[in-house]
């Protein structure tokens, strides 16, 4: 198969029109710009619709509004503009519709900085806007796992009717590497349930997430809380990097992960028995894989580019039955592999 030297953001944007996104709503915001640069000249040459809305809210109810009538919407932004978002993912998930949202993630709070960083775990996983529900939400470490996952996005938030996050950072986002990309897809799943017309041969359809009866309300969270059960027992994914005899895991995501592996090639370098439990879905969070991950372990280490986020749901996973601690660097600060070994040596004794 051919490769391409491509930018994470591109390569994602590129992946994104091969796997059926037909509109594509957004605001530019650094670090994930190039996204919506990259869409807004190869949409329209593609059958499909780019527009720069006037701003995240309105993007985010563009993208509401597409995928009711049952199109293949996606929006992208960073950290700051995922927030203002953050009601319109909300009347999405309440309305049962499927969409892909990109967060190439910058230091935070407030404007923060443009420098990469992991300080949205918490938004994407547990409090992206208010009520009862969850994303599908991945979290690639590398330009092609950024194309491998757009798909799989799309494909898993048709297929349960949800938003899915693609949760990467403006390091990813703005590295170059060679990636291949997957066949255009061509076939699609019917939509019994869009609002796209019907011609007088079925009832109407109508997107809503309004319910004024307490008992309609509950009964429909409950239903798709039915659907997310079904999610966490069939579709967790991670990577196990020289975990089955492992004295000291390491666990970490995204780009921070890049950086955990290097430290731990050097930790087994020097005889310390050093592994590496990767998530890549984020939620739901890999509980089985990382129990496996962890069997032989004295201790486990959670890396990541924030103040610690990821760490709650690794002790929560392991029902802390292993020692946990964190080291993390924050504000856009990447940490280095030598700062990460050193922890590793500290854990080993």
């Amino acid at each position: 198969m051919e490769r391409n030297l491509m930018k994470g953001n591109e390569a994602l944007a590129e992946a994104a029109i091969r796997a059926g996104c037909k509109c594509f709503f957004g605001y530019p915001i650094t670090p994930q710009t190039e996204v919506a640069a990259y869409l807004a000249k190869n949409m329209p040459k593609n059958g499909g619709v780019f527009l720069q809305a006037e701003s995240e809210i309105a993007a985010i109810n563009m993208v509401l509004g597409a995928a009711s009538a049952g199109v293949r919407a996606m929006t992208s932004s960073s950290s700051p503009g995922i927030s203002l978002k953050s009601e319109g993912v909300s009347y999405i998930a309440g309305s049962d519709l499927p969409c892909v949202i990109v967060n190439v993630q910058r230091g935070g709070p407030g404007l923060g900085g443009i420098q990469p960083a992991q300080s949205d775990y918490w938004q994407a996983t547990k409090a992206l806007g208010h009520g009862d529900y969850q994303l599908l939400v991945y979290a690639p470490c590398s330009v092609q796992e950024m194309v491998d996952k757009v798909t799989l996005a799309f494909d898993m938030a048709d297929k349960y009717r949800m938003p899915a996050m693609i949760l990467a950072d403006g390091l990813l986002g703005q590295m170059m590497e060679p990636v291949t990309f997957p066949e255009r897809k061509t076939v699609f799943e019917p939509k019994p349930w869009a609002t796209n017309g019907h011609g007088g041969k079925r009832k109407h359809n109508i997107t809503n997430s309004l319910y004024l009866v307490p008992e309609e309300l509950e009964n429909s969270i409950k239903e798709r809380y039915k659907r997310y059960e079904t999610i966490k027992a069939n579709h967790t994914e991670a990577e196990l990097y020289m975990t089955e005899d492992a004295d000291v895991v390491v666990t970490a995501y995204g780009a921070a992960a890049r950086v955990a592996k290097t430290a731990v090639n050097r930790a087994r370098a020097e005889g310390i028995k050093a592994g590496l439990f990767r998530p890549i879905t984020l939620w739901p969070f890999p509980v089985k894989e990382i129990n496996e991950a962890v069997k032989t372990a004295k201790a486990v280490l959670d890396v990541e580019m924030s103040m610690g986020q990821m760490v709650e749901d690794v002790r929560l996973a392991i029902n802390c039955a292993k020692p946990v601690e964190f080291f993390g660097r924050t504000g856009g600060v990447i940490p280095t592999p030598d700062e990460v070994l050193e922890n590793i040596r500290r854990l080993n004794g």
